[in-house]
């Protein structure tokens, strides 16, 4: 008896090496006198970048420097999808006293003040807050189903797809507490106007984050920008942008912790690191035969039992190139027992995305036994007894890393309970 091991995407020779001494020595201390081979196919099948990534946009990384006014915007406008509210919540703490400040420091007393809005806490006079209240007073006179014709904000929101979630929009922020205290801090005309656009900006950002989860959102950044432009001259405001305090605050932070940024400046490595898993995976979608007749040649070059490892892309193949062999009659040689360890195979059926079976066709005759191990933490592997119900010859088994996602991806083969699975599938098979 003799197991064949077949790696997954993205590992190459010192990865692979590794990893093969590995389960060779796990198999051979269970199973012995078995001989333990590996199928090693990252450097001949898998891809690799043939022009040097020269079509990756911004993989010579531009000079340092201050920021493209572009990409601090499309940071902002991330920080805003992701928090809606932030920036009115810059209004409401900007200024604040702290809690020594407070009518003798009574720290109980500011508290009470800032649970209610509506009460003089110390930071404004008493009667000067109309500023503020008169702008969230016509955010919340704004009608929640704009028309779609004859009112060019209204036929902004039909044709950017945002119009379903503006309604909840403007729920969610004329009831938040963030607006009420940034109101009430609003205590002069210039802080109203700057309240004016950051309300609309808040009201643009839920409508744009609700409708981009639903994927009903079709609007490019000069219509966002034109809708809170219309938003703001309807509340009293007359800025583009926010305002000097809101930028001075948020501006920096948005460059450092939004994702854009970052895939900007590194988008050059991050693709040239990517391209080990995701292109072997593309590269085999589209050339997929030449890994298999490989793996062909090396299973039936000893015609006898075989059991087959497959990790991950490795999986995907073994279970192509069996299910191939078996639909023209012509079953692999010696292959009597396949295991599949974090594969994909079982979702890209579901897809009609393997190369041999139609969607919901069941595995042909002549398919051997197949163990499926999976960890429900790892999101690459998926089971395979519920997409060929009945079939007696696919088991699913569960193994439980401990370890999150991308880690449990890989930590399958230093658990005991793989091994002892599998010495009970090769029993099973009565495999010698």
């Amino acid at each position: 008896m003799r197991f064949l091991f077949v790696h997954g995407t993205g590992v190459r020779r010192e990865r692979h090496d590794r990893l093969f001494a590995l389960v060779r020595e796990r198999l051979t201390d269970r199973f012995h006198g078995a001989a333990v081979e590996s199928c090693y196919w990252g450097d001949r099948f898998g891809a690799t970048l043939g022009a040097g990534g020269r079509s990756v946009p911004g993989l010579r990384p531009a000079p340092h420097g201050a920021p493209d006014p572009v990409d601090a915007e499309t940071a902002e406008w991330a920080l805003l999808l992701a928090d809606p509210l932030c920036e009115l919540r810059v209004l409401a703490e900007v200024g604040r006293p702290g809690p020594g400040d407070h009518d003798g420091g009574d720290g109980a007393a500011a508290a009470h003040a800032d649970e209610d809005a509506g009460h003089d806490d110390g930071f404004a006079m008493p009667g000067v807050r109309a500023a503020g209240a008169r702008v969230l007073a016509l955010l919340e006179a704004l009608p929640p189903e704009p028309p779609r014709t004859g009112d060019e904000l209204g036929a902004l929101l039909h044709g950017t797809g945002l119009v379903a979630g503006f309604a909840a929009a403007l729920d969610s922020t004329t009831d938040s507490a963030e607006a009420a205290r940034a109101a009430a801090r609003a205590t002069d005309e210039p802080q109203a106007r700057e309240l004016a656009t950051a309300l609309a900006r808040a009201v643009t950002a839920a409508a744009l984050a609700t409708a981009t989860a639903t994927d009903e959102a079709d609007c490019t950044a000069t219509e966002r920008d034109r809708l809170v432009e219309l938003l703001t001259t309807r509340l009293g405001g007359d800025g583009r942008v926010p305002g000097a305090r809101v930028a001075a605050v948020l501006g920096r932070l948005a460059l450092r912790v939004t994702t854009q940024p970052l895939l900007d400046a590194r988008r050059g490595s991050l693709t040239v690191g990517a391209t080990p898993v995701l292109g072997d995976i593309l590269r085999y979608q589209s050339r997929g035969h030449e890994l298999r007749d490989f793996l062909h040649t090396r299973i039936t070059a000893d015609p006898g039992p075989t059991v087959l490892i497959g990790h991950s892309l490795g999986g995907i193949a073994l279970v192509d190139l069996l299910t191939l062999a078996a639909a023209r009659g012509e079953a692999v040689p010696g292959a009597e027992l396949l295991v599949t360890v974090g594969s994909q195979a079982p979702f890209l059926h579901e897809l009609g995305a393997l190369a041999a079976l139609e969607p919901g066709a069941k595995l042909p005759y002549g398919f051997p036994r197949w163990l499926n191990v999976y960890d429900r933490h790892d999101v690459l592997s998926y089971l395979a007894e519920p997409v060929f119900p009945g079939d007696p010859r696919v088991t699913d088994h569960e193994v439980r890393s401990r370890q999150p996602f991308p880690a449990c991806h890989s930590a399958y083969w230093k658990q005991d309970s793989l091994y002892e699975r599998i010495e009970q599938a090769v029993t099973e098979a009565e495999i010698g």
